[in-house]
């Protein structure tokens, strides 16, 4: 098997060392594997398949020989760098939000959508890790009945905004255990989260909503290849370290029942179906840290309407959200001679 020189932007990040870790754990076939992050984390030493590897400043000439980058970097450094990267003759799986809505950029699922990736112009990017988990769920219903709604609202680890953003949890949780809850102070997010759940993912918009829940419209209306399709999210964040929830009410065209809904979505790869009431057998984040599928579970009929239905989402959001997905954009690509 063909080896290829990889290089992980952004490595010392929580998404670049779950995709070093995941890396090793899928035998992904390097020849080279190179660590770049900022010039504030170069001269880091990290550890890969029992080596030592001293973490380098992202530049252009960082990438010289390389033939797959994995970016999680940020999207302005995305920006900078993704260009030359290309120009040198390299692929880029970017992580980050600057690409996904260009429309020569291929926005991959790899579950979902791998044929995308034939039209892609050395850029291809991952989608929001709501919008991924989203949409393992509701490809395989998507396909057997055309979806005409999206009603969404998310439960979002605190992990999904950093390793800063999980000190601030486990610090305000502490105050307000110990009692010095009035001095407990928030500089991550924007309200405290410690024993609360705050609605508001991303900056604010004119016309109220969220960057993240925008996000999530325009991802899967582009990944679905339904330009119109009728989705509107409500993005909270809760104080979880690790997994993301989702509870979702979808409308098909015709009914689905239920039963046929599990059906679809077990037979899916990277879906896993845990619903069983009378054993209060369901997902939790809990339960789907470190795992690599998206849990799905209460899947009910809504009342209020025939064709629609409810459902419950769970999934490792640095996991599957983001470091995962982009190795196996990679291992498709290779399936496919696109690299």
């Amino acid at each position: 098997m063909k080896k290829y020189n990889v290089a992980v932007l952004g490595a010392t990040g929580m998404v670049g060392q779950e995709i070093l870790k995941i890396l090793d754990q899928r035998n992904f076939p390097i020849e080279s594997i190179k660590m770049t992050a900022s010039s504030r984390s170069a001269g880091i030493k990290m550890q890969f398949q029992n080596k030592e590897y001293t973490v380098e400043a992202a530049t252009p000439q960082a990438f010289v020989g390389i033939d797959i980058v994995l970016s999680s970097a940020g999207a302005s450094v995305s920006r900078e760098l993704a260009p030359s990267i290309v120009e040198q003759g390299a692929i880029i799986i970017d992580n980050t939000s600057a690409f996904r809505m260009q429309d020569d950029v291929p926005l991959v699922i790899a579950e979902v959508n791998a044929h995308a990736l034939k039209n892609h112009k050395g850029i291809i990017a991952n989608p929001n890790c709501s919008t991924m988990q989203l949409l393992m769920a509701l490809k395989p219903l998507h396909d057997y009945s055309p979806i005409k709604r999206v009603l969404v609202s998310t439960y979002q680890a605190v992990s999904g905004a950093g390793i800063k953003a999980i000190n601030e949890l486990m610090e305000q949780s502490k105050s307000i255990i110990d009692g010095t809850y009035q001095k407990s102070e928030k500089t991550v997010l924007p309200q405290v989260i410690g024993f609360n759940v705050i609605p508001h993912g991303g900056n604010f918009l004119e016309n109220g909503y969220t960057e993240e829940e925008i996000k999530m419209t325009n991802e899967t209306r582009k990944i679905l290849e339904v330009p119109d399709l009728a989705v509107a999210a409500t993005c909270v964040r809760v104080p979880v370290v690790t997994g993301h929830s989702e509870s979702v009410n979808v409308e098909f065209y015709k009914p689905l029942s239920p039963e046929k809904a599990r059906e679809l979505m077990s037979a899916f790869a990277g879906v896993v179906v845990i619903d069983d009431p009378a054993t209060h057998s369901y997902p939790m984040p809990n339960q789907s840290a470190g795992k690599d599928e998206v849990f799905v579970g209460r899947v009910r009929k809504d009342l209020s309407n025939d064709n629609a239905l409810n459902m419950w989402i769970v999934s490792d959001n640095i996991r599957k959200g983001a470091a995962l997905n982009a190795v196996q954009i990679a291992e498709k690509m290779i399936e496919m001679g696109l690299i």
